[in-house]
This record gives C-alpha cells, structure tokens and sequence, in this order.
C-alpha cells in the first residue's frame, strides 16, 4: 500500500512553454464532454492517433500526401492523450493506480509504433529511429523511477514537452509535404569504408537523439546525487 500511495501523490512537473494555453484549452474541452465519454475512451483514441501516424509515415513512401495521415494523427493523439486525466480530475473520477498503469502502457506502445512507422517511411533511416526509441523509454523509464521513488511525475525538459514535440514534428511533416527539395535532400557521410546517407528527418532526429542523450544523462546524474543524499553510505562501527 504504501508503494501504491507515492505513485498516487507523485507531483506533476509541467513546465513546457504551452503548459498555460494548454491546460486551460484541455480543461475547456473536459467540461464539454459528452458524459458517455470517459478516459479509458480518450486513452485509446490517443492510441488511435499514434496508428495513424505510424500508417501515414509507412505510406508516404507511395505519396508525400500520406503525410496528411500522419498530421492528423498528431492530432488525435494529442487530443485523447492529453485530455483523458483531464477528463477524469474534471469529474473527480480519477483512478491513480489504474490510471497510471494504463496511461503508461499505452506510451509505451504508441511511442513504438510512431517511431517504427517514421523509421519505415522514405525519409528516415529505421536504425536511427529505433535508437531514439530506446533512449526515449530511457527516459521515461527513468520518469517513472522519480514518480515512484521522489514523488515527483516530470513532463518536461528543457521547456519543451509532448505537446511541443509534436508540434515539431508536424512542422517537419508539412515540410516535406511542400518543399521537394528537401524530400529528396541527401547527406553522405564516410563511414567504415562505406557511406552514411542521412535524409532530412535523420539530421532532425539526429539533433532530437543528442538533445535526449544530453537531457538523459544530466538528469541521471543530478537524480543520483539526490538519492546519495538521501540514503549516504554507511559507517561501519
């Protein structure tokens, strides 16, 4: 019981640069909810907006216009990912333990499919987007630790959260849907006698894995002082 309360009192730390506007616009869209939706609904549209990303990045390798698919799967997710706890604190039905475990089964599985699916599309090579995907579960993972050993629930780093970042990537979406140039762009690299092509969205993602390693490996450190803080090394007498 006592391992389930912490998970229940974890603080939520928001503080990307739309947190304000977002939180108002989710509360807004909470109180005008038909009462024969509730969260679990709304987490499982969430899951239906990541397919869609994931099936517009695999086809826009017959047309650039697929993109559309995934655009407005960024949407989707991003309506039923974030509005289902603000669904359920609206209404005071919140289910902390199931909550938490659903919502983050499900992260899990939509971040899987989203990343594979761009990592099968033309413009980004499939390695680099599974080694994104690692370091961002990483990180969440390392997010759940905190919740659970800190009391403290981190959505954010560096001013930037998942809103943020899906902004960014339909930004990269609605680039490539208009300027040809850049879908057919090409970096070579050298690399072990052979070479390294990076496309568009691998120089993006690219910058996105170092900014993750960066933010990863700061805030383990940072976590590991804390705790050796908190529970020092023992004397022996």
């Amino acid at each position: 019981m006592e391992n389930e309360k912490k998970t229940e009192n974890s603080k939520r730390i928001q503080t990307s640069l739309l947190n304000a506007a977002e939180k108002k616009a989710l509360v807004w869209l909470a109180e005008r909810q038909p009462k024969w939706v509730d969260s679990d609904m709304l987490t499982y549209v969430g899951h239906v907006g990541a397919g869609l990303i994931a099936l517009g990045f695999i086809l826009s390798g017959l047309s650039v216009h697929f993109l559309w698919v995934s655009i407005l799967g960024f949407v989707v997710n991003w309506y039923g990912d974030s509005l289902d706890g603000t669904l359920a604190r609206v209404r005071n039905q919140q289910r902390p333990i199931y909550g938490f475990y659903l919502d983050h089964t499900m992260d899990a599985i939509n971040e899987a499919l989203m990343f594979m699916g761009a990592g099968l599309s033309p413009f980004m090579r499939f390695d680099l987007s599974c080694v994104i995907l690692v370091v961002y579960l990483m990180l969440t993972l390392n997010v759940a630790m905190n919740a659970h050993l800190k009391g403290e629930f981190r959505l954010t780093y560096a001013k930037l959260g998942p809103t943020e970042l899906r902004i960014i990537c339909i930004l990269a979406c609605l680039i490539l849907i208009g300027v040809k140039s850049l879908r057919t762009f090409a970096l070579q690299i050298p690399w072990m006698g052979g070479v390294f092509e990076m496309h568009i969205l691998d120089v993006i993602g690219f910058v996105i894995l170092l900014a993750l390693i960066v933010i990863y490996f700061v805030t383990i450190f940072q976590d590991a002082r804390y705790y050796s803080k908190i529970d020092p090394k023992h004397k022996n007498d």
